[in-house]
């Protein structure tokens, strides 16, 4: 089974964005220990005490807000690139999935239904090319919390 981990960046309604994100990293289940024990690692480096307490989150991490202010950010830096070597080491099974639309361009259709579909066909499609080469796989999309949670399960549904 392949599990396919969702988020977004940036907010489909601002109109001051021009664009919106959804991407996701799809793994074969049994590396999901090995990346959450190599993450916890770099979490460790800001809290050693309790690791999962830290949200390795790229955006907040590069412009140093919230928890990351108090952090320099030449470790910052670091920590993004150490979460980003371990997705470029894992094992070539490890899939990176990434829809971004200039959301004028969309208009009127909405950028998180837009990303969604894209991001799930594209997921299908890989998994139908494992069948085709009779490696028959099944699928599971994890989606971090959001603000669009409820348009994205709506949208799982259908």
């Amino acid at each position: 089974m392949y599990l396919l981990y969702a988020d977004e960046s940036g907010n489909a309604k601002d109109r001051t964005q021009t664009h919106f994100v959804l991407a996701g990293i799809a793994i074969f289940e049994r590396q999901a220990h090995w990346i959450s024990q190599a993450m916890d690692e770099i979490a460790k480096r800001f809290n050693p005490d309790e690791p999962n307490a830290i949200e390795l989150h790229g955006n907040p991490m590069l412009a140093g807000r919230n928890n990351w202010r108090k952090i320099a950010k030449e470790a910052r830096i670091a920590a993004i690139e150490d979460c980003l070597k371990i997705a470029a080491g894992s094992h070539t099974s490890c899939k990176i999935f990434v829809c971004v639309v200039n959301k004028s361009l969309i208009s009127p259709k909405d950028a998180v239904e837009y990303t969604f579909e894209q991001l799930v066909s594209r997921f299908d499609q890989f998994l139908l090319r494992l069948h085709r080469q009779n490696d028959t796989q099944r699928g599971l999309i994890i989606l971090d919390k959001s603000t669009y949670e409820e348009t994205l399960q709506n949208l799982a549904t259908d």
